[in-house]
């Protein structure tokens, strides 16, 4: 049998389990109750039926930002870390009792998804540190508030409800927000004041935001964007033209969605109308003076008063610069003359014309050179089918190939002149409509035909149907390329113009020098002469029949003919 005079180790963990209810009834890592007896300087002495007493720093059982209130006898629950320490004492924590009992509550509220209440009281990387009454939590900065917070204190040891975002007990982690909960009283401070506002009301405001495409007005609580267009009838590009943060404004409810509690206001809606009567004020073929408000590639926007903007088309904007941008021709800022070309007051436009306030530089060159004067310009560019000559008025002319030069073809007279050069004309057509001047350098050419006989004839000098005798020029596969007279017009003779037989429409049977008589028998764009030897014979075929008689009446055509070439002879 074992002495108990000198017991062992194992005999008093065996008594003290005794003492403390068994094994099952140990107190380490519980929370226990226990009663304070005495406060010595800013520690707490607790018994909590150890053999031991334990020491609790007083601050423990302070509040944060608050003084602790306690007295010796009060009752308080601590956690047990270890029974004894190394001074056998009893390690116990307030904290940690705190703590347990917190997370037993916050596990129940974040589940249930109830606010929870709790102090800020530290700041922390990226963050804050809230105490839930035991439980140590982070706080986002961005979970503070709905705007940016530049400076917390005044929020901090100020009790507050928050909502838990997520917790993990495992690791100690708790996040909150204190944004969710103020999101969640605004909006239901903006169901509550949606419902007293109406479309078309009228109310006052606080500019509270600026963007670029408008501004937030607090309407008392709820927010309203009031459009950059719906600031002014006139053009605004930046909404800091009219109004600055802060300013009270007065504007009309204009739409109101309640389902996404969205509000759309206006200011300009509170103004007349300037397109009312638009129509009057804006008569088509009116003669009025604006200023450039905007340039697009498209054309420019000319403000007519403040409010009513018309548009100048690209082409409507000059008679002679064709396909350039719009900034090459006006500028932002200037007073220009317009008319009015067309009116639609139900969308809101007004089509103007800038060249139309202009004289017509084609009318202007028509009444100051007709048909048959000369002009003189510079040639401007030069292209595989002829010339465009600069002339007065900022307008060009062209000069046909086949139109520069007598006797060569238009290919080599082309190669005669270069771009820069200064040459002079004849005025051969002029056509308004079109735009178009066409001009000849050849009938200017020593021998040339008269100018008027140009316009009366279309072919310098020859006339269709006439008959005229003709040189050969060039013998082609197509054809010939002839002139009439010895120093006339050039034309040409189609291969089947040559004869009515096929033998006779061979170009090569003739040669570059040759003559013989062929009929005009019209013109070709460039009012070129076309010849044919064909149509003449069929002529005078016609005019043999008519005059000595027909084969009708017994005569063969070779008596006819013969008889014909008497008389001729």
């Amino acid at each position: 049998m074992a002495s108990t005079a000198n017991p062992t180790r194992d005999d008093f963990a065996a008594l003290l389990n005794e003492s403390l209810g068994g094994a099952d009834g140990g107190f380490e890592g519980r929370v226990v109750k226990g009663t304070v007896t005495a406060i010595e300087n800013d520690m707490v002495v607790i018994d909590v039926g150890l053999k031991s007493e334990g020491r609790v720093a007083l601050r423990e059982f302070a509040a944060p930002g608050m003084k602790a209130e306690l007295n010796v006898g009060d009752e308080v629950e601590v956690y047990v870390d270890r029974v004894e320490n190394s001074n056998g004492e009893a390690m116990l924590s307030r904290d940690r009792a705190r703590r347990e009992a917190a997370w037993d509550k916050l596990e129940s509220e974040f589940t249930e998804n109830a606010r929870v209440e709790g102090v800020i009281f530290g700041r922390v990387k990226g963050g804050f540190t809230v105490d839930l009454d035991g439980a140590v939590a982070f706080l986002p900065g961005s979970q503070v508030d709905i705007r940016p917070v530049r400076d917390v204190t005044p929020l901090m040891d100020i009790p507050q409800p928050f909502q838990i975002l997520k917790m993990d007990r495992r690791r100690g982690n708790i996040v909150v927000s204190r944004r969710a909960i103020l999101e969640e009283t605004r909006a239901e401070q903006r169901s509550g004041l949606i419902q007293t506002l109406a479309e078309g009301q009228i109310i006052d405001g606080v500019v509270k935001n600026i963007t670029d495409y408008g501004a937030f007005v607090d309407l008392g609580g709820i927010d309203g964007l009031l459009h950059v267009t719906d600031l002014s009838y006139k053009r605004i590009n930046h909404p800091s033209e009219m109004i600055n943060i802060g300013d009270t404004v007065r504007v009309q409810i204009i739409r109101i969605n309640r389902d996404t509690q969205r509000i759309s206001l206006g200011m300009k809606q509170l103004e007349s109308d300037p397109w009312e009567g638009a129509a009057a004020k804006y008569p088509v073929g009116a003669k009025l003076s604006g200023r450039v408000t905007n340039i697009t590639e498209y054309g420019a926007f000319v403000e007519l008063e403040p409010g009513i903007e018309g548009l100048v088309h690209v082409s409507e904007m000059s008679w002679t610069k064709k396909n350039v941008h719009p900034g090459k021709i006006v500028s932002t800022s200037q007073e220009v003359d317009v008319i009015v070309l067309e009116v639609d007051a139900e969308k809101r436009r007004i089509s103007l014309g800038l060249k139309q306030a202009i004289s017509n530089p084609w009318d202007s060159f028509a009444e100051r050179h007709p048909v048959g004067s000369v002009v003189e310009g510079e040639v401007k560019n030069a292209t595989e089918f002829g010339l465009f000559i600069g002339l007065d008025g900022d307008v060009d002319g062209m000069v046909h190939m086949s139109d520069i030069a007598w006797g060569i073809s238009g290919e080599d007279a082309l190669n005669l002149h270069r771009k820069g050069e200064m040459v002079k004309a004849i005025v051969l057509d002029v056509d308004v409509e079109k735009e178009r001047i066409s001009l000849g350098m050849k009938q200017l050419e020593k021998g040339a035909p008269a100018a008027g006989s140009v316009g009366r004839s279309g072919g310098a000098g020859v006339n269709k149907n006439e008959t005229v005798t003709v040189t050969v020029l060039e013998v082609r596969d197509g054809g010939l390329e002839v002139q009439a007279g010895d120093d006339g017009v050039t034309g040409f003779i189609k291969r089947s113009d040559l004869g009515r037989d096929r033998d006779e429409q061979r170009p090569d049977r003739f040669q570059v020098g040759q003559k013989f008589d062929a009929m005009v028998i019209g013109f070709d764009r460039s009012k070129k002469p076309n010849f044919s030897v064909k149509a003449l014979q069929i002529a005078e075929e016609k005019q043999a029949v008519a005059q000595y008689g027909s084969s009708d009446s017994g005569a063969s055509l070779g008596d006819i003919l013969g008889e014909a070439l008497k008389a001729k002879n």
